[in-house]
């Protein structure tokens, strides 16, 4: 039996005009303002004026206790769903009918004043979500206990980290037991172990018979979590079926530049360039400077972005993060990291430089993800796959045989010693 129903659904942005939320005094204020707006921006403007359909015409049911996958590239329309089934928007067409009470993980603290206490956002999400204050009392202690931040529950969430934030956040969705939980990739933020513990959960949730929606780019995590997947490109739906196979299909999608070297690089970009930070070029590139022909475990690479940052970005932080075809992280770094000038701010023209020495990937297919965060909170763009590495597998051990990624993903410097 459904629980969520999916009929038509489809969803239009204007682009390069206003898009208010449509209350009385929204249409009061362009009512009055229109004309001088004309004015300024002259005949012409309108033709600039675009539609963007986020989402057209989409189908689909869950049914309940399932646990679905939903996958796709940037643009795919994938946030506008999850948006129009919490209710935070409205399509432009189509319908949605959900059976019980939801509860949404969007982003990194959403629902919480950051005026308030870890203990007050607490009362107030559950509160929103629809939970009496009995409910939300009898289950207190096992979410501070689960979020690991008990010694800061009576401080104001302003002075939380982000991780402070994501812990919370996702104990209070997770343990107020909705009839339907949705996850927007919030185990991006977590630690490596918070993000086995929030696994280890919604596998939990599912098994007692609630249902997971559950957006990720950690393809190991879809396979591994969800028994159903679809696909979305361009906003529209081009699979639905098994979480493996949706996996398969996203992962084959040809998203990167031409050639047949060992680097390919992404031709979409357009995500960067609607937050204002257009990239001009990426190059990735061997120690001495040119486009490798072959990449070996142990290599050096640097990857040289040019860009036109639009506006100022303050508190701003470049992420670049390695993952396994599959979407497991290997490793990330920021900017924060480096001992020259930090971002902090950034505005106009530059150049970034990431310099990476001995790289140990085994070979196999990797790819890098792209970032601009603002104080490692919110982003302002990603750039999921931006970067096709592949690297050839070869005998890094002096065993006589190549060594590839289905033995792991690092070569490691090592030896074996045997006493009788």
């Amino acid at each position: 039996m459904s629980i969520v129903s999916v009929k038509g659904l489809s969803k239009r942005y204007q682009i390069g005009e206003h898009a208010g939320y449509g209350s009385l005094r929204d249409e009061i204020v362009n009512a009055v303002t229109s004309p001088f707006r004309w004015f300024r921006q002259g005949e012409n403007s309108r033709a600039t004026s675009t539609c963007l359909w986020a989402l057209d015409d989409v189908s689909f049911d869950v049914r309940e206790g399932e646990v679905l996958g939903i996958i796709g590239g940037n643009g795919a329309g994938k946030s506008t769903l999850l948006k129009i089934l919490s209710r935070i928007t409205e399509p432009t067409r189509g319908e949605v009918r959900i059976r019980g009470r939801v509860a949404s993980l969007l982003e990194v603290g959403t629902g919480f004043h950051p005026e308030l206490t870890g203990r007050e956002n607490v009362f107030l999400n559950g509160s929103l979500l629809g939970m009496r204050a009995t409910e939300i009392r009898d289950r207190f202690d096992e979410i501070v206990s689960f979020s690991e931040i008990e010694e800061f529950i009576d401080t104001p969430v302003k002075r939380y980290s982000s991780g402070m934030y994501v812990r919370l956040a996702f104990a209070v969705a997770a343990h107020l037991e909705p009839e339907i939980l949705i996850v927007d990739e919030v185990l991006a933020v977590g630690d490596v172990a918070f993000q086995k513990k929030c696994l280890g959960k919604m596998s939990d949730i599912a098994c007692g018979g609630r249902t997971v929606l559950f957006v990720s780019h950690n393809m190991a995590a879809v396979r591994k979590l969800c028994s159903r997947g679809i696909l979305l490109e361009g906003g529209k739906l081009t699979y639905n079926g098994p979480a493996d196979t949706a996996v398969e299909s996203y992962l084959d999608e040809g998203e990167f530049g031409e050639g047949n070297g060992p680097v390919h690089i992404r031709k979409d970009l357009s995500a960067a360039h609607q937050a204002g930070f257009a990239i001009e070029s990426i190059a990735l590139l061997s120690k001495n400077g040119e486009v490798p022909r072959d990449l070996k475990t142990g290599d050096s690479i640097l990857l040289r972005i040019q860009y036109v940052a639009e506006r100022r970005f303050m508190g701003a932080e470049f992420i670049v993060s390695c993952k396994s075809e599959w979407g497991e992280e290997i490793f990330r770094t920021t900017t924060s990291y480096g001992t020259g000038d930090s971002l902090d701010q950034v505005e106009g023209p530059g150049t970034l430089e990431l310099e990476v020495n001995d790289l140990p990937l085994l070979g196999g297919n990797y790819y890098l993800d792209l970032a601009l965060a603002r104080e490692g909170i919110s982003y302002h763009f990603v750039l999921e796959r931006a970067i096709h590495l592949e690297f050839t597998p070869t005998d890094v051990y002096g065993s006589g045989q190549a060594e590839s990624s289905r033995n792991g993903f690092l070569a490691v410097s090592h030896a074996w010693r045997h006493q009788r």
